[in-house]
């Protein structure tokens, strides 16, 4: 009997670990013969082109119909793609030919080109009056190629523990929120309710191989159900994507099932090993809430403090110093005469600031620093990489502060109040001996980067909080649809920071140097910093929160009314008004807003202004050891 029960333990024991193998096949495998799927209709897709007559509609539709099915066959990918690679990806179903990006990580580094392929491009490619049948067909074998990255065994090795699965799928969640829905990358927008009917009911099918093979990591049965409301949904809505309830999708389904996918990542353990994640912060739990990830680093050299009161302390001197001209070489400016607290950091009153001699005016536009925090690259040039840079060049600019380095810390120094004030703090900055301007700099950026953590009714509405007008609902359908805002405007700051949030985009929209459009602005913008044909008057895509607040708009304050900015997008930009802007990004077609659409884009702008606190400025100044810098005052002349 002893016998006969070792032989059943051994047999259960096997059978046991040959179901186990099994079950760990199916997620496997579901990710090789997707891949393998695509990579036959891809294959399909270029043979077709290689014999087929594009010179007629007939043939140009057929590319068109498999360019469709090979859509569908790689959105079932989309979930791994994305995260694993999403370079790679670029390849596959990059938005447009050549980007000049810099991820968060990469700060350090030149900009670099990359060049996109796939599908979307090829898409686009055949509206072309002359196409040749190379360059469409490079655009698919391209796609092919970049296939074999994602057979690598540096992938597929990765599915074989749980902790990416709950990754991928947190940015899947963010994808649907912010790009899925948009026609962001799908050329098409007939096409993007259908594929995200398609998608969404392929990542169901993931869900349960990973169930399978992962039983003790599982998603919970409440997330698989919200998810299952979600698909059922999307099946209800219309196929036209202007008609999608976005808000409703948002609110009622992405925004608590990514809640409870980070509860995942945290009762699991989860461990990344993926640069994906690397400014996502595991313990948000909504898509809006300001600490959903972290661009900047607003303390500066105190970024090793963490003690409250201490901070304070630091918060309090960069108060007093934003609010002193003794930044200035001539005393009489100090950040506060252009960046206005109570006007939003910014300053309403004119298109541009004056210029430190008090003649002439800066040429570019004063930007709100409220939310500066939440871009990666900063200066509309995206100049540059932290605000502590920004800062620095500020006070050195001749234009601007027009100050000395060195006897600019004199100066701060001469005051008894910031001299102890910068003597304790300098216990807690160890890389650096005496006090310097990276400590004056950093107490200022961490004082006006506190205004930046504000929500909006916009926010309490997708919380659950309370409720917005039903126009403001309507606007952000418009926004995430027809108006095309959130091509570029990105959920859930809405500015031009998109899933994972490691990189600040670019756009060319054309803007005029006058409201009668008689010529574009010459401002080169990014073309400045980084020299490139797609670079030339590209500015970084602002945030539009607390947008009813700060006007004049655009680079250079060329339109006083949110009415005027949306007639530009409106009408196709500058080419639509019939500038000449070859390397336009924006659409050069006419939206086609009616009066009533266009009221309710601006509601909907209106429900992102945050409830924010403004401060009294400081009653006084930190008298100097210099009797003549006791004549300054509070907020500058000028």
């Amino acid at each position: 009997m002893k016998i006969f029960s070792v032989i059943a333990a051994i047999l259960i024991t096997f059978f046991c670990f040959s179901f186990s193998l099994q079950q760990k096949k199916e997620y496997n495998n579901l990710y090789s013969s997707s891949v393998d799927d695509l990579n036959k209709e891809l294959n399909l897709l270029a043979s077709t082109i290689q014999h087929t007559d594009m010179s007629g509609s007939a043939g140009r539709e057929e590319i068109r119909e498999l360019i469709k099915d090979s859509r569908l066959k790689m959105k079932r990918l989309d979930f791994w793609f994305r995260y694993f690679e999403p370079n790679v990806y670029r390849k596959i179903n990059g938005p447009i030919p050549v980007e000049w990006e810099n991820e968060v990580f990469e700060k350090f580094e030149p900009p670099y080109k990359r060049e996109g392929a796939g599908l979307s491009l090829a898409e686009k490619y055949l509206d072309k009056e002359k196409i040749t049948r190379d360059s469409l067909n490079a655009l698919i074998l391209a796609s092919v190629k970049a296939l074999d990255t994602f057979r690598a065994d540096s992938i597929t090795q990765q599915l074989d523990a749980p902790d990416h699965f709950f990754l991928a799928n947190r940015l899947y969640l963010l994808n649907l929120a912010a790009l899925y829905t948009t026609g962001f990358e799908c050329p098409d927008t007939n096409h993007i309710i259908p594929e995200l009917r398609s998608m969404m009911k392929d990542v169901k099918e993931i869900y349960s191989a990973f169930g399978a093979t992962f039983p003790s990591k599982p998603l919970s049965s409440s997330y698989l159900s919200l998810y299952d409301q979600a698909i059922a949904f999307v099946n209800r809505q219309p196929f036209n994507f202007s008609s999608f309830d976005h808000y409703s999708f948002l609110k009622d389904y992405v925004n608590p099932l990514f809640r409870m996918n980070q509860d995942f990542v945290r009762s699991y353990s989860v461990v990344t090993k993926n640069y994906n994640d690397y400014t996502l912060n595991n313990d948000c739990n909504s898509i809006f809430d300001k600490s959903l990830y972290s661009p900047q680093n607003s303390k500066g050299i105190f970024s090793l403090i963490e003690d409250k009161e201490l901070l304070d302390e630091i918060r309090q001197v960069g108060k007093m110093l934003y609010y002193d001209p003794i930044l200035s070489g001539n005393n009489s400016r100090s950040c506060a005469s252009c960046h206005i607290p109570t006007e939003y950091f910014t300053d309403t009153t004119q298109a541009t600031a004056f210029q430190f001699d008090h003649q002439g005016h800066l040429p570019r536009n004063t930007p709100s620093l409220i939310n500066v925090v939440f871009h990666h690259l900063v200066m509309l040039d995206g100049k540059h990489i932290s605000l502590q840079d920004q800062a620095r060049e500020v006070v050195h600019s001749p234009q601007e502060m027009n100050s000395d380095e060195k006897e600019l810390v004199q100066k701060v120094m001469s005051c008894r109040d910031y001299k102890n004030a910068f003597k304790k703090f300098l216990r807690y900055t160890p890389e650096e001996k005496d006090v310097s301007l990276n400590h004056i700099v950093s107490a200022i950026t961490y004082y006006y980067s506190g205004y930046s953590y504000y929500e909006a009714p916009f926010d309490d509405a997708m919380n659950n909080k309370k409720e917005i007008s039903t126009s403001a609902k309507k606007g952000f359908n418009l926004f995430m649809s027809k108006a095309q805002c959130a091509t570029c405007h990105f959920v859930p700051i809405f500015n031009g920071v998109s899933p994972p949030y490691i990189s600040s985009e670019f756009e060319v929209i054309g803007v005029p140097e006058d409201t009668n459009y008689t010529k574009l602005s010459p401002d080169k913008g990014r073309y400045l910093i980084n020299p490139a044909p797609e670079t030339m008057n590209a500015f970084r895509t602002n945030t539009v929160r607390n947008s009813a607040h700060t006007r004049p708009y655009m680079h250079n304050g060329v339109f006083q009314t949110l009415d005027q900015v949306i007639e530009l997008y409106d009408a196709g930009g500058g080419t639509g008004k019939k500038l000449v802007v070859s390397n336009q990004t924006l659409s050069p077609d006419s939206l086609k807003l009616s009066p009533a659409e266009k009221a309710d884009l601006i509601a909907f702008l209106k429900s992102l202004d945050e409830d924010i606190i403004f401060e009294l400025p400081p009653s006084s100044l930190p008298l100097s050891g210099n009797k003549e810098l006791n004549k300054r005052k509070i907020g500058g002349e000028y």
